[in-house]
C-alpha cells in the first residue's frame, strides 16, 4: 500500500464518524476528547439508526458503559441497553437451536461446520452477547444435502423454494438454501458452497481436517472453521457484500487479535485467488478502525488494485445500503453488479462471463420444453435471449 494513500472519507455524515471515533476508543482514551465541538449538533436519531444498521449495538453500548459522557442523550444509552439485552436472549435462543441441529445432524452421520452466528461471538469476543447475528449458517457437503433437507422438513421447518434452476445449475450458481421454522421464528441457511460460483474455494473434507471444537458448550460437540480458513471466508463474505455492515469488518480485527499463521493465510488468499480481497480489508481495518497491520501481511496491500476496492466499499458504508432489501435502487444495483465483477480473477471473470451461454431457468418460461429434451437449451440460448430481448422493446414502444 502506498504510504500516502488515505480512504476519501470526506462524504461520511457526521454520525457515521462519531460511530468509528467510539468504536477505535479503548479504555485508557479520555473520552471526553471526542466531543471537541464537533459533535454537538449530532442527529442522535440518525446514530441509532446507524448503530442497527451496521449490527453493531454490542460493541457500542459495552464501549459507552464503562463512561460516563454527559453530552449523549439518556434516550440514546436506554436504547442501546435495551438492544443489547434482547440480543443476548436471542444469542442464547439461537445457540440452543444450533447445539440441537448439530447434534441432529451428527447423529445422522453429517458432519458439519457452523460459519458465523453465536459461534462467532464466543469464538471472536470470548462471550456469546458481544456480537449479534439473525440467523444459523452451516456447511455440509453437497452429497448429504438431500438427507438434511429431509430432517429439517421432520423437524418443522419449511424450504424456501426461491431457486429456479434448469439442467443442475444451482449447484454453481448458488451457494447455500433458506429454511424457516414457523413457530421457533429461525431462519436456517443450508450451504453447500462457502460463496457462489464462480469463486474458487476449498473442498469440505479439506475444511473438516482443519476444523476447530467450539467451546460455546461442553454438552455436544460443535464445530466451526480453523482460524486461517475463517479469516479467508470471512473476507471473502464481507467483500462480496461490499462490507455494508460494519460488523462484518469488526470481526476481522478481533478474529486479527488471535493467533493467526500469516504466511498460512496468504497461501490460501493466493491459492483460491483472493489476494486483493485480503488487502482490501487490512486496508479498510487500518483505515477506519486505526489497526496496525501485521508485517507479514503487508505485501497483501500492495499495488493499487486493493486500495481501489476499498475505496469502492465506502459507497456501502456511507449510505447505509442494504443489499438484502429488494428491489434495490437502481444505481446501487448498478454499482453492486460492477463491484462484484471488478471483486472476480480474471479466472472468475472468464467463467462467469462463460456461464452466460449455459441455460437458465427464464429459457424454460420462454420456450418450455420437456425435461429429456433441455439439452436443447444449450443452441437455443442465443436465439431466445434475442427473443426476449425483441419482445421487450416491442412493448416498450407500444407503452
Amino acid at each position: 500500500m502506498d504510504k500516502n494513500f488515505k480512504l476519501e472519507l470526506t462524504n461520511f455524515p457526521k454520525e457515521l464518524i462519531l460511530l468509528l471515533e467510539i468504536m477505535k476508543l479503548e479504555e485508557d482514551d479520555r473520552f471526553e476528547a471526542l466531543k471537541n465541538g464537533y459533535f454537538e449538533d449530532v442527529n442522535w436519531d440518525m446514530f441509532l439508526q446507524l448503530v442497527k444498521h451496521h449490527r453493531i449495538y454490542p460493541t457500542i453500548y459495552l464501549k459507552l458503559r464503562k463512561l460516563t459522557l454527559d453530552w449523549i442523550p439518556t434516550y440514546v444509552k436506554k436504547e442501546l441497553s435495551i438492544l443489547y439485552k434482547n440480543n443476548t436472549i436471542k444469542m442464547l435462543y439461537l445457540s440452543g437451536e444450533m447445539e440441537r441441529i448439530s447434534k441432529l445432524l451428527a447423529d445422522s452421520k453429517i458432519e458439519s461446520l457452523f460459519l458465523k452466528g453465536p459461534i462467532l461471538a464466543t469464538a471472536l469476543y470470548g462471550d456469546l452477547s458481544h456480537r449479534t447475528c439473525s440467523d444459523l449458517d452451516i456447511l455440509l457437503p453437497i452429497s448429504k444435502l438431500g438427507e438434511a433437507e429431509k430432517l429439517l422438513l421432520e423437524e418443522g421447518y419449511i424450504k424456501d423454494d426461491y431457486i429456479v434452476s434448469v439442467l443442475n445449475d444451482w449447484k454453481w450458481r448458488h451457494h447455500h438454501i433458506t429454511f424457516y421454522h414457523p413457530k421457533k421464528k429461525i431462519k436456517l441457511e443450508i450451504h453447500w458452497r462457502l460463496n457462489p460460483g464462480p469463486s474458487k474455494e476449498p473442498k469440505f473434507a479439506d475444511l473438516w481436517k482443519r476444523k476447530r471444537l467450539s467451546s460455546l458448550t461442553n454438552r455436544y460437540p460443535i464445530y466451526y472453521l480453523g482460524n486461517e480458513d475463517l479469516f479467508v471466508f470471512l473476507v471473502t463474505h464481507g467483500a462480496r457484500h461490499g462490507w455494508s455492515r460494519l460488523r462484518w469488518l469488526i470481526d476481522i480485527v478481533e478474529l486479527s487479535k488471535q493467533d493467526l499463521n500469516s504466511t498460512e493465510i496468504i497461501r490460501l488468499l493466493r491459492k483460491y485467488q483472493t489476494p486483493h480481497l485480503g488487502g482490501q480489508v487490512l486496508i479498510l481495518k487500518s483505515e477506519l478502525f486505526n489497526v496496525n497491520l501485521n508485517e507479514k501481511m503487508l505485501e497483501l496491500v500492495g499495488g493499487t488494485r486493493s486500495e481501489k476496492l476499498a475505496q469502492e466499499a465506502l459507497f456501502y458504508i456511507r449510505q447505509m445500503i442494504n443489499l438484502h432489501t429488494y428491489p434495490l435502487p437502481q444505481e446501487v444495483d448498478e454499482y453492486h453488479k460492477k463491484h462484484l465483477f471488478s471483486l472476480m480473477s480474471n479466472r472468475q471473470k472468464f467463467f462467469y462471463i462463460l456461464s452466460f451461454l449455459y441455460p437458465f431457468a427464464i429459457d424454460t418460461e420462454t420456450l418450455p420444453l420437456p425435461k429429456s429434451l433441455h439439452f436443447l437449451y444449450f443452441p437455443l440460448r442465443p436465439i431466445l435471449l434475442l427473443w426476449r430481448k425483441t419482445r421487450k422493446g416491442v412493448i416498450a414502444r407500444r407503452v
